[in-house]
């Protein structure tokens, strides 16, 4: 997939539309929007969007002489096919400095005479064009407008030969998108959502599928001595006319899109190695990474062979060519990209070592890895009709990595981890302006679809089939549409078919609102115990929509006198607006254990909040699920927390139940093998997982709320923090290879999350001196990255001598690592101090700081807007404002996506400070479309 590298900052940090509408953009004329905006399938049969008729040559009205107009904004309801096919196509590919020329001949059936290609003239420039070695003659036998290459007088039924020869000049191509130069020299690809446009003139859309059945690549054979592309290698040498130039030529057996097909020229090293799957072929693996970076490969490499092998044993699913290739890019707008054969990484998700990354990198190396490798199967054996429907592939893709990671890992710390992220994130998305489904029906820039709603919510989508129908009834329904549908582009309405063709004993008529449905449903809930022996628990949803979806909440009963389990884990399929679910024969009075493991994307809450507190006290201390033993205690937090706000009251039983769970978790922390349970317990809720909790947010006593009740329980439980802390010191010192087994990142988890309790008190200039030596001791004696950050992090927030020679010691080990120099940036963007900004301002202008480098922009700007101390004040949304405009005119993917933290203003109490900027930047005479969307919807009324 195109995995959305928004997640990147929040990895560095521990851890991207449903409404129609159309507004005016100022300054842009209908061909700039219609380069960047048209839907693949409109370019054929819809151009009278733009006033431009296709269907004969007497109405070839250019698109750059109409007036400036709205932009098109595109619907899942005008999805047509195309009238042609193309069955396969050849590249040719001469890598130039500054002139690349790319020749395409493409065997075509039409049942029209007339044929459009998507192109981006700002980007590539039309040479020639040959119909069956033909010459055409432009405005006679084709037309170029900005956004595509219409053809007249085509051949019809009969399969013909195009052959078409564009130039471009990728070093100048800061997009990011289609042929680019990255800043190592090294020339890539990235065709999704729609890159190949910019790269030569295709049909560029998902269900347009071809077999590249010939792509030659040549280049000089001392700068670029790599040159790769999909599926297997079939030729290469030393070109004949010219000893200095070099060749390859791939061959893609299994047809494919164009946002699929990928090429690479540079100066690499590799990491080889094979694997054998089970039906026993030979598959040679490879790695590649600038010739420096080749140390930090050996962990992906693993990764890799493990994700293989997971795939066979869970769904007997094997690799289908002889070679997977890897390659690693400082330069990249996404976290990684599946390309058939030919998987695209940013650095930041393949390389890895205990002195560059933490155990979160580790951690996030085996999920992106598995997570590409997945794709093989769900998204390019099958992939999606249509843009709207990209949740088919990427919402089970990322379920299938989460079940990959949990079973390499902990299955309940994985579970944790991804259902803090989705409510951190993707619940903030539902209830925003550019709240849409997992299924959008509209957007102007695709770019702006890839969210954490089609992505997250989509997975627990997926998640949800499996919990209703069983993990055999769901891996025979995955069989039954992979069998189905192999070779094909479809919808998700083909997936639900197929799940349900699988499991005919069970309805899934209603489930098919998830894909149509935005927002976070809320399930409410009342139990009600009768002296006959039953309980009865009554559900309520409330929808977006106001009509019930099929949502399964999984329960269980703890005997209410002793704790124990009496009712193990069912499933109710809450079907109505209200249902009531009986359990008989029950010996005494129950407390449920609700939406265990989190079965369902929704929000809980209780019809009757009397007694709320001591039921979470009672969940926390006996149930058995462990995601909802962690969740009682997040709850309990949560209302100790919005309890210290500003004109709040402080209840006295809310922190006597606190402080009991706190207690029981310390005691108990060394006892539990899986001590990153123990760690995330101890951990407050994150300052946007609270902030949707609450009606209007008031980010700087939100901060300051959750900052005293961290210190309250540090100062509570000091001694036995700082005992715990000394014992697992001494558990690790133990072992002197640093492992990344569950166990040793658990005990690293749990031993970091106890510094940042104890670094907390710094009340008092004493108690600062000792909080920055604790820092500072745990800094200079990590044996890995994981602790140096862990030190770092806690420095930097303290005022103390320590925290400046720290940062200088860890900028001198940065130097030459780009990924280590990031968390330089980042772990400053991220202070808590009065002159937090100041800070960020300088680092914006150090020498290391460039904008044309995704990564880094992430690193400084986006950890920026999670710091509340420095982003919420007039002067933060002004520099944020002022760096959209910068990184627009580089790269709009990137300027979209670091602008969303402006757009739910609304629910802020600094709100009309956050809206002044966005009403700044639509004003701007030039912007792109990527942005535009953005800025719009979240202005909308």
């Amino acid at each position: 997939m195109r995995f959305p590298a928004s997640t990147l900052t929040t990895a560095l940090l521990c851890m991207s539309r449903s409404a129609a509408f159309v507004v005016a953009k100022r300054g842009a004329s209908v061909s700039s929007v219609c380069r960047r905006s048209l839907v693949p399938w409109q370019l054929p049969h819809m151009m009278t969007v733009c006033h431009l008729s296709t269907t004969s040559t007497n109405n070839n009205q250019n698109v750059d002489s109409l007036p400036t107009s709205k932009p098109i904004e595109v619907f899942r309801k005008d999805y047509q096919p195309l009238p042609y096919k193309v069955d396969t196509i050849e590249l040719d590919i001469q890598l130039e400095p500054r002139k690349t020329t790319i020749t395409t001949q493409m065997t075509i059936t039409s049942s029209s005479q007339t044929m459009t290609l998507d192109g981006d003239r700002d980007v590539i420039q039309l040479q020639q064009v040959e119909l069956n070695g033909v010459l055409l003659k432009e405005g006679t036998d084709y037309q170029v407008t900005a956004s595509a290459l219409t053809l007249f007088q085509l051949p019809l039924h009969t399969p013909f030969q195009l052959t078409t020869r564009v130039t471009t000049i990728p070093e100048d191509n800061t997009e990011l998108s289609g042929l680019y130069q990255d800043s190592s020299g090294m020339y890539c690809t990235q065709m999704e959502a729609m890159g190949f446009r910019r790269f030569t003139y295709m049909a560029d859309r998902p269900d347009q599928m071809a077999t590249f059945a010939r792509v030659r690549i040549e280049a000089d054979a001392h700068q670029y001595p790599i040159l790769l592309s999909n599926g297997n290698l079939v030729e290469q040498g030393s070109c004949e006319n010219n000893t200095n130039r070099h060749y390859a030529i791939w061959q893609d057996p299994f047809p494919k899109p164009t946002y699929l097909f990928a090429m690479v020229a540079g100066n690499l090293g590799v990491l080889q190695d094979s694997y054998t799957t089970k039906s026993g072929r030979h598959v040679d693996l490879q790695i590649f990474a600038e010739p420096h970076q080749t140390h930090l490969l050996q962990y992906a490499m693993q990764s890799l062979k493990r994700a293989m092998q997971w795939d066979e044993d869970r769904y007997g699913l094997e690799y289908d060519l002889d070679l997977y290739n890897i390659v690693a890019v400082d330069s990249f707008n996404m976290g990684a990209m599946e390309n058939k054969g030919l998987n695209v990484f940013n650095t930041a998700y393949v390389l890895a070592d205990p002195a560059t990354a933490t155990d979160t990198d580790f951690e996030r190396v085996e999920s992106v890895i598995g997570h590409e490798y997945f794709h093989n199967w769900t998204g390019n054996r099958v992939t999606c009709r249509d843009w709207f429907q990209l949740t088919l592939k990427e919402g089970l893709t990322v379920f299938r990595d989460q079940e990959f990671s949990a079973d390499m890992n902990s299955a309940a710390v994985n579970r944790i981890e991804n259902v803090r992220a989705l409510r951190g994130r993707q619940f903030a998305e539902d209830a925003g302006p550019m709240a849409h489904p997992i299924r959008p029906e509209s957007y102007i820039s695709m770019d702006n679809f890839y969210t954490a709603t089609v992505y997250s919510k989509g997975a627990e989508v997926i998640r949800m089939y499996q919990t209703i129908l069983g993990v055999e009834g769901f891996n025979q329904g995955l069989k039954l549409y992979l069998e189905r549908h192999d070779g094909q582009a479809v919808t998700c309405d083909d997936f639900l078919q197929a799940m349900a063709d699988a499991n005919q004993d069970i309805d899934l008529t209603l489930f098919r609102r998830w894909y149509s449905t935005p927002g976070t449903p809320v399930v409410k809930y009342r139990g009600e115990w009768n002296e006959n022996g039953t309980y009865q628990l009554h559900l309520e949803q409330e929808t977006s929509d106001g009509d019930p979806l099929h949502i399964p909440v999984s329960v269980g009963l703890l005997d209410h006198a002793t704790g124990k389990e009496v009712v193990s884990t069912q499933v109710l399929n809450l079907k109505e607006s209200q249902q009531t679910f009986t359990f008989s024969d029950l010996a005494g009075p129950v407390v449920p254990s609700i939406l265990r493991t989190f079965s369902a994307p929704v929000k809980l809450v209780p019809l009757e909040k009397d007694n709320e507190s001591s039921v979470l006290a009672f969940l926390a201390a006996h149930d058995t699920d462990g995601f909802n033993r962690w969740e009682a205690v997040q709850r309990l937090y949560t209302s100790l927390i919005f309890h210290h706000l500003p004109s709040k009251e402080e209840s006295s039983s809310t922190w006597n139940y606190v402080e009991q769970a706190f207690a029981r978790t310390l005691d108990t922390c060394l006892d539990n093998s899986d001590y990153s349970i123990s760690a995330y317990v101890l951990t407050l809720p994150s300052e946007s997982t609270l902030a949707e909790e609450m009606d209007v947010i008031d980010p700087i006593g939100l901060h300051q709320a959750r900052s005293t009740v961290k210190q309250q329980l540090a100062r509570r439980f000091q001694s036995v923090l700082m005992e715990k802390y000394s014992a697992l010191t001494e558990l690790l010192s133990q072992t002197k290879e640093l492992k990344f087994d569950a166990t040793s990142i658990g005990l690293r988890r749990l031993r970091n999350v106890l510094l940042d309790y104890l670094c907390s008190l710094k009340d008092t200039p004493e108690e600062c001196d000792q909080a920055a030596q604790w820092a500072m001791n745990h800094y200079q004696a990590a044996t890995g990255m994981t602790d140096q950050m862990a030190g770092l992090s806690a420095l930097v927030s303290i005022d103390n001598p320590f925290r400046q020679d720290a940062l200088d010691q860890f900028y001198q080990q940065a130097v030459g690592n780009s990924l280590v120099l990031n968390k330089w940036f980042t772990v400053q963007a991220l202070a808590s101090t009065p002159t937090s900004l100041e800070t960020i301002q300088k680092l914006y202008q150090h020498p290391d700081f460039t904008l044309k480098n995704p990564n880094r922009v992430r690193a400084l700007v986006g950890a920026f807007t999670m710091n509340a101390v420095a982003f919420h004040q007039p002067a933060g949304y002004q520099f944020l404002g002022d760096v959209l405009l910068e990184v627009d005119a580089l790269n709009p993917q990137l300027s979209s996506r670091l602008a969303s933290p402006l757009l739910p203003w609304r629910k802020y109490v600094s709100g009309p400070l956050m809206k002044e900027q966005l009403e700044r930047l639509l004003a701007q005479p030039k912007l792109s479309d990527d942005l535009y969307e953005i800025v719009s919807r979240g202005l909308k009324e």
